[in-house]
């Protein structure tokens, strides 16, 4: 079983917070180094319910053990049960709508489409490959980081960068990915 130690990612945060005061490490400025509370595990179990699928492992533990974002890589982890406060309207997050079409009925359990990755500028194939998966974080200029939910590459965490490089693959699993990010890979 995959599982976090909360407290030494809370401890790491609290390290990289007060190594960055001036919040410059890009997203920073976003998720200020902060964890949103963990999960139960209804809440958990209840998502994976409405939406007809089971998390992948080290995701599931992470918002269990650790919290549910936002610190993390990009500008942030996304929040998995609840949307992030409404954004006043002078301050419009293009990732807000990323989030709630991800939680259509029906979206996140759909087979994720590609077999391997896609190069490339994905134009009008955007909205045919990331069903399937579940948008982690933004990373600004429209891509977006996103968990595989099903299929022979459930688990692995994967960039979509619809105007240049595609849809590919940046990491095994998730662990690995925000681990990363923690020690500065």
């Amino acid at each position: 079983m995959d599982t976090w130690d909360g407290e030494r990612v809370r401890v790491r945060l609290r390290e990289m917070a007060e190594a960055d005061p001036s919040r410059e490490r890009f997203g920073a400025d976003t998720h200020q180094y902060v964890l949103k509370p963990r999960l139960t595990e209804e809440e958990i179990h209840g998502f994976e319910e409405a939406h007809g699928i089971a998390l992948p492992v080290s995701y599931r533990s992470f918002v269990a053990r650790v919290g549910d974002g936002p610190a993390g890589p990009g500008h942030g982890l996304m929040p998995l049960t609840v949307p992030r406060p409404e954004a006043d309207e002078q301050d419009p997050w293009a990732v807000d709508g990323e989030w709630e079409e991800d939680r259509l009925p029906g979206r996140l359990a759909e087979p994720f489409a590609l077999k391997e990755p896609r190069t490339g500028s994905l134009g009008a194939e955007l909205e045919e490959v990331t069903p399937g998966t579940l948008m982690l974080a933004e990373e600004g200029c429209g891509m977006f980081i996103r968990l595989i939910l099903n299929g022979p590459h459930t688990g692995e965490v994967w960039r979509v960068d619809p105007d240049w490089a595609g849809f590919a693959p940046v990491s095994p699993d998730f662990r690995a990915w925000y681990t990363g990010w923690l020690t500065g890979r």
